[in-house]
């Protein structure tokens, strides 16, 4: 057995992935979503509105739902599996990008932007913006391990 510890590098090749199928993921939801799709994110997306700001818990599991919504629109099984896997690595790095001063408002109105260009069926739009999403979360999360003192 292997103690895999936690790395820049680690932090880069989860990205590298999670980043190009976030964006496939949006694409494909642009161009299959259904109605009750439509209504899911818009419920979710509400509910993440509504979430305290002070609850970094609470944050994540709201952003979370949101983005699994996403998947699920896709009507992509390999998708939503393979982010689901990328997610679970993602448990080892608990700080949730989402407490860095200003990321809980920004990360909302992305989150509309992408949501507008699914329900608009704009593959393109919603792949670019789902794209600098999850860049600008690979930088606040490379940022956070640098900033972490016993990482």
């Amino acid at each position: 057995m292997r103690v895999r510890t936690r790395s820049p590098e680690e932090i880069l090749e989860i990205y590298e992935a999670r980043i190009a199928l976030e964006a496939t993921a949006a694409a494909g939801a642009a161009q299959r979503r259904s109605d009750f799709d439509l209504v899911r994110l818009a419920r979710l997306h509400k509910s993440m509105i509504a979430t305290a700001s002070s609850d970094p818990a609470a944050m994540a599991e709201a952003n979370r739902a949101v983005h699994e919504a996403i998947w699920a629109a896709s009507h992509n099984g390999t998708i939503v599996d393979l982010l689901t896997r990328l997610n679970n690595h993602l448990t080892r790095y608990p700080q949730t990008t989402l407490s860095a001063p200003g990321r809980w408002d920004e990360a909302i109105a992305e989150h509309a932007e992408i949501i507008d260009a699914i329900g608009g069926r704009d593959a393109d739009r919603a792949y670019g913006l789902a794209r600098e999403h999850m860049t600008k979360a690979r930088e606040l999360r490379l940022r956070i391990y640098a900033d972490t003192p016993d990482a």
